[in-house]
């Protein structure tokens, strides 16, 4: 199954930043009940396109396969799941960002472990840390205090509360740390294409 038509593809740089999104389960409705902006930055996972021999690659942390690059289906649909949608974004033409920089960043990240606390300072990377680690030399995107709190009810979300007591870890609150929502929203960013 393809997740993408031929003029999605096409549209597709180098340097693209995609951003996939799934409110249904688990981390992903946790992560957007603690950092969702909009309704149109609704957003649980990022990465970035590497174009080559024809093909679309997305390089990511997964939490699954740490700091990894696949194709733009896998990265799309993981497991053949419909129920996400992947947005692509372009960094502004006028950020005069390094782009072949960024990518063999990227690359010489492959392999490096998930960092499923979401501190900066532990090893491995999550999904926006990654992201904010290769861009960071052109000082592209900005750390903020994290928050894990459910602005509904004011405490700490159960998801996050029960991911950190697994882990053995404190919940991060207040630390600096980035997410795919808060980095769509920066302004820092073009819109470009849905991928369905």
């Amino acid at each position: 199954m393809s997740c993408a038509h031929n003029k999605e593809i096409q549209s597709l740089n180098n340097g693209d930043i995609l951003f996939r999104g799934n409110q249904q389960r688990g981390l992903s409705q946790a992560i957007n009940k603690v950092t969702q902006t909009t309704r149109e930055t609704n957003y649980t996972h990022m990465g970035i396109c590497k174009l080559a021999n024809d093909s679309v690659y997305i390089i990511h942390a997964s939490s699954k396969n740490g700091v990894c690059m696949e194709p733009l289906m896998d990265f799309c649909r993981p497991n053949n799941d419909t129920l996400y949608i992947t947005d692509v974004y372009r960094l502004k033409t006028e950020l005069n960002v390094n782009i072949n920089s960024a990518l063999t960043n990227a690359i010489n990240l492959i392999g490096q472990p998930y960092d499923d606390t979401y501190i900066m300072e532990r090893p491995g990377y999550y999904c926006s840390e990654f992201i904010y680690y290769i861009f960071k030399s052109d000082s592209v995107f900005t750390l903020n205090p994290m928050t894990f709190i459910d602005p509904a009810t004011g405490n700490f979300h159960t998801d996050w509360v029960e991911h950190y007591q697994k882990l053995g870890v404190n919940i991060p609150e207040g630390m600096p740390g980035c997410n795919p929502n808060g980095m769509a929203a920066e302004g820092k960013l073009d819109f470009i294409t849905r991928i369905q």
